[in-house]
């Protein structure tokens, strides 16, 4: 890791105890790894969305790009469509993701697009100091619903499911080997992968006791059953007193979107992005 230079000298403004560290750390140790393996780490581009979770490319020496608020995908699915050899990875958080663009998450499951979603799943907007957002509880008090939520959250992963994620997966910032774990073999995936990260905000919504009491590593589970994924995805779907599965719930697979786009398009890769280089050129 240390010859890669992963580290940048950014001064980090995460809260101490944050679990975005653990996401931090995971993915610094993952892509050193595969860059070990033959995926080199300059076909890697980062794409983060706005909030707490978008700061990461901020603290890893690598190709990145940050989107708007809730645009992550689309700016994945445009890099990985212009280069299809790079490897995309993206960051957002569950309001970034699954509030202001989940109709871009939606559409990006249902193209099987070869994009890594990671999302920092911490169940409240950090940045601006305490809202609930689409995965929050019943009943979360926040700036915003000081008396209380009065509608459930959505359950992102049966979403996913139904759009046609090929990846499936959920782990805790309170157990980073099996976040390392998932976040290589989504990464390796090819198509459309997805891994909600339970990562606890400290300062707004702390459910390190509450996790740790209720996760458990999936075991005996088929990820390639869609009703097997399906029922274990609903086994917590929020509810305080279920148990919370962590792992690969779903994986399939089938021929990503950029490969059916490249041979729509007639173009091999190469000729792609002497296409691309002439158009930006003549555009400057």
């Amino acid at each position: 890791m240390n010859q890669l230079n992963l580290g940048t000298y950014a001064s980090n403004t995460w809260c101490p105890g944050c679990g975005d560290f653990a996401i931090l750390n995971a993915i610094k140790a993952v892509l050193a790894e595969l860059n070990s393996e033959g995926h080199p780490l300059e076909k890697t581009v980062l794409v983060s969305g706005i909030g707490c979770h978008a700061k990461i490319v901020d603290y890893i020496n690598a190709n990145s790009f940050y989107s708007i608020h809730g645009r992550v995908p689309p700016v994945a699915e445009a890099i990985k469509l212009a280069n299809p050899e790079i490897k995309v990875i993206c960051f957002a958080g569950d309001g970034d993701a699954y509030g202001e663009g989940i109709e871009h998450l939606i559409f990006a499951a249902k193209r099987n697009i070869d994009i890594t979603m990671i999302i920092h799943n911490n169940r409240v907007y950090g940045l601006t100091t305490g809202q609930y957002t689409p995965t929050s509880p019943l009943g979360f008090k926040g700036r915003s619903t000081p008396e209380g939520t009065k509608e459930l959250p959505i359950n992102p992963l049966e979403l996913m499911l139904a759009s046609g994620a090929t990846f499936l997966a959920r782990g805790y910032t309170h157990g980073i080997e099996l976040l390392k774990r998932l976040f290589k073999e989504a990464i390796l995936h090819k198509g459309f992968s997805l891994v909600d990260v339970l990562q606890v905000c400290v300062t707004y919504f702390n459910m390190y006791d509450y996790y740790t009491s209720k996760v458990y590593e999936l075991s005996g589970h088929d990820p390639q059953n869609f009703d097997a994924a399906l029922n274990k995805i609903r086994e917590w779907d929020y509810n305080r007193d279920a148990p919370i599965g962590l792992g690969v719930f779903y994986k399939k697979e089938m021929s990503a979107f950029e490969d059916k786009f490249l041979k729509v398009s007639g173009l091999s890769p190469q000729e792609r992005e002497t296409r691309i280089k002439k158009i930006l050129e003549e555009s400057a």
